[in-house]
């Protein structure tokens, strides 16, 4: 975790950003960007030729040899006048990185053809450079600090998009990652990825649980086609790859698709899906893939979703996703038609309510988190409920940190349960017989099968509630007469 001081020296670094005239905070994450990328060029650099010096090794370059190619580098031109630091990076470093890998191997250069330079003045860009360099000379000491660090800088995207989309906070991602426990083996999917904030978390759990054990095959599948990404957004596809490249992720999977129309023929493709996808769009009804419509025929992003993670999951592959409630209840014959796929058709596992203040300060809404399992031949028996109250934070637009945290419960008793057969709809998690489900006409909102006790409460009769009074009345009309006796009256 960023410490306070951490986070004060990036918000230093962006006031001098909001004052040099780029206000747009997705521009300042993208032009930050830029320039943690330039650095970690120069970073790679510098350790093959360390490691060229000890081995006498010869490694590939970066950066052309030449002095024009050298002075590209981070090292090389951050202690200069900030007018020749603005000119090395405006008029070579940036086409370089844009151009350097001409194959288009890798997706964050893929997305680089259309990026622009738009740091305003040479006082601005050296700042920049200093601020950065600061931070990772002194703060910066390892790679889950550097994600650290990005995942703060995202944080600042405090508005949702035109299409309901927002980012998913942390511990919700990491959570819903643990609920799901991938392998390294497995091939994991966001179709709605913006930052690829659930690629990185599901890199970080692989990694922090497997590291020590994995293979050399193992390393290259987890670089590459272990994780893959779409968007439609190639500002959200550019910041997706850089956030995976600090991750270690070096070619990930991350398209420019619109994941829920004909252009997208992807089935049968992954193990494991992470998704918040798009909440109250819609789409054109011509560019709807056919097979999505055959599960439920409607213009609903949040429903035409749930119907491509059935489609892009491999059998046996799992999903956790979060929907918004309405998915859970609504009427219409599409919502209900999707509801009776996962648990006529497939194994719908958990149902897991999420109060209304996790997405705050972006959206008050209600969520809950799905999670089913593709088989193409039934196998829902139990669907685990859970009543989520509490994310460890306050459900305002503060999110202070608080001590109700639901979450580690909700994780124990996921992964246990023989432990549920006996709760009782009463309390915070129960099982729910899929027969109870289907007479019910496939709703899932927790409210249909949860029972609230409520406590009998026996009152006075009235008479007795009288008596009570004019005692109460002959009692101050009693110390009334000795306080007026104490004053003399």
């Amino acid at each position: 975790m960023l410490t306070g001081e951490v986070r004060n020296k990036v918000d230093k670094i962006w006031s001098d950003i909001w004052a040099g005239g780029i206000t747009n905070p997705l521009t300042v994450i993208e032009q930050l960007t830029y320039l943690m990328f330039i650095r970690s060029l120069d970073e790679k650099e510098l350790e093959s030729e360390s490691f060229e010096a000890l081995s006498d090794e010869a490694m590939p370059k970066i950066f052309p040899q030449d002095e024009v190619g050298q002075s590209m580098r981070w090292s090389k031109f951050k202690t200069k006048d900030s007018r020749i630091i603005y000119d090395i990076v405006g008029t070579k470093v940036f086409p370089f990185i844009k151009e350097m890998n001409g194959e288009n191997t890798s997706a964050f250069s893929r997305y680089m053809q259309d990026a622009m330079f738009l740091v305003p003045t040479p006082q601005v860009l050296q700042k920049m450079i200093t601020g950065l360099d600061e931070l990772y000379e002194h703060d910066i000491k390892n790679l889950d600090m550097q994600g650290d660090l990005y995942e703060y800088m995202l944080g600042k995207l405090a508005s949702a998009g035109q299409n309901g989309q927002f980012r998913t906070p942390k511990h919700i991602r990491d959570m819903m990652v643990r609920l799901l426990a991938p392998t390294p083996n497995d091939k994991i999917c966001d179709p709605a990825c913006g930052t690829a904030g659930f690629l990185v978390s599901a890199s970080e759990y692989v990694r922090g649980k497997f590291e020590a054990e994995m293979t050399s095959e193992q390393w290259e599948h987890f670089a590459g086609e272990m994780f893959s990404g779409f968007d439609t957004d190639r500002t959200m596809l550019r910041l997706s790859a850089m956030n995976l490249m600090l991750h270690s992720i070096t070619h990930p999977q991350i398209d420019y698709v619109d994941s829920v129309s004909k252009q997208n023929q992807t089935a049968s493709a992954y193990d494991i899906v992470l998704a918040n996808p798009p909440f109250t769009g819609t789409v054109d009804s011509e560019s709807i893939h056919d097979n999505l419509r055959t599960v439920c025929d409607t213009k609903k992003t949040e429903l035409l979703f749930v119907a491509l993670f059935l489609r892009i999951l491999r059998k046996g592959g799992r999903c956790a996703c979060i929907v918004p409630d309405g998915v859970l209840f609504g009427s219409t014959k599409a919502h209900k038609s999707l509801r009776k796929e996962l648990v006529e058709n497939h194994q719908l596992q958990a149902v897991i309510s999420m109060p209304s203040g996790v997405f705050k300060p972006y959206a008050g809404v209600s969520t809950a988190i799905l999670i089913f399992t593709k088989t193409g031949a039934g196998g829902t028996g139990k669907v685990w409920f859970y009543d989520m109250k509490a994310d460890g934070f306050s459900l305002d637009d503060k999110r202070a940190a608080v001590d109700a945290n639901d979450i580690p419960d909700i994780l124990a008793r996921f992964h246990n349960p023989e432990g549920e057969a006996d709760r009782k709809p009463t309390e915070p998690s129960f099982l729910v017989d899929k027969s109870a489900i289907e007479a019910n006409g496939y709703d899932l909102s927790i409210s249909r099968y949860k029972e609230v006790v409520y406590e009998k409460v026996e009152y006075e009769t009235p008479a007795v509630i009288m008596k009570r009074l004019d005692q109460l009345n002959l009692d101050i009309a009693s110390k009334t007469g000795e306080l007026r006796g104490m004053l003399g009256e």
